[in-house]
């Protein structure tokens, strides 16, 4: 789909803007302006959208896809402090003053997205309308997603972490089975992976997940609730308050 096919009577094609909750819900007018811009990529297991240092070239608004926003060290050890899906936007120091980030954002889940010119993105938000307001509101949230994170990751133990993190992705997608090796998930929370294999084998005995070949399968999430720390319940709450009229039209 180019950039200029893309408006609202296509809001329910299969891939579409409006599948991104901060496009969504912008005032008709102000989507309008910015929909001929609007270009749909797909985004691919493992893509990197940025490194640290190099200059941000676009914003990018996942619909179907998920992104991870992690540190590397210089051991090339790396940890998650963030994901972001259809809730939110990559490229929050574009409009915050900066043009580079010292943090990656790499693709955890494959799936579809739209990116928007930066330069067009500071334009519009410098017009002081509903885009500042619904992307610093969702920077408040992306901030209590990242301390949150550090909180859960020094005093929580890693079956706890484990089903947060489940959680908080299956919140981004449309069903409740994730495509994902061990080796990825260990990448994403900073630990080994038998860690990982010991917390997943944990979870998979008490019934509340089923994992194979790379799929993760969620087949009790009240259970996998109950089991996690309260990182979940603050994120997602924060997250609900600050963006609680962010729907689709």
């Amino acid at each position: 789909m180019s950039p200029a096919s893309i408006t609202p009577a296509t809001a329910n094609a299969r891939h579409s803007p409006l599948q991104n909750h901060l496009l969504a819900a912008l005032p008709t007018e102000d989507f309008e302006r910015l929909a001929p811009h609007l270009e749909g990529v797909p985004m691919q297991l493992g893509e990197s959208l940025y490194e640290p240092g190099t200059q941000l070239r676009h914003a990018y608004f996942p619909t179907t896809a998920i992104v991870s926003l992690h540190y590397v060290t210089d051991s090339g050890a790396s940890a998650e402090t963030a994901g972001v899906g259809n809730e939110g936007m990559v490229g929050v120091s574009l409009f915050m003053g900066g043009e580079t980030t010292s943090s990656s954002a790499v693709v955890q889940t494959a799936g579809w997205g739209y990116r928007l010119d930066r330069h067009l993105l500071k334009t519009e938000f410098d017009r002081a309308g509903a885009l500042q307001r619904l992307l610093l509101r969702y920077t408040q949230a992306l901030m209590t997603q990242m301390a949150q994170t550090a909180v859960c990751n020094r005093h929580h133990s890693l079956e706890q972490q484990l089903c947060r993190w489940l959680l908080l992705t299956l919140d981004r997608l449309p069903d409740q089975e994730l495509t994902m090796t061990q080796e990825l998930v260990a990448g994403m929370l900073g630990v080994r992976r038998e860690g990982v294999t010991e917390a997943a084998g944990n979870l998979q005995r008490a019934g509340l997940i089923s994992y194979r070949r790379g799929h993760i399968s969620v087949l009790n999430r009240k259970g996998l609730e109950a089991h996690t720390c309260e990182c979940y319940g603050v994120v997602k709450k924060e997250m609900d308050r600050l963006l609680s009229d962010v729907g689709q039209r």
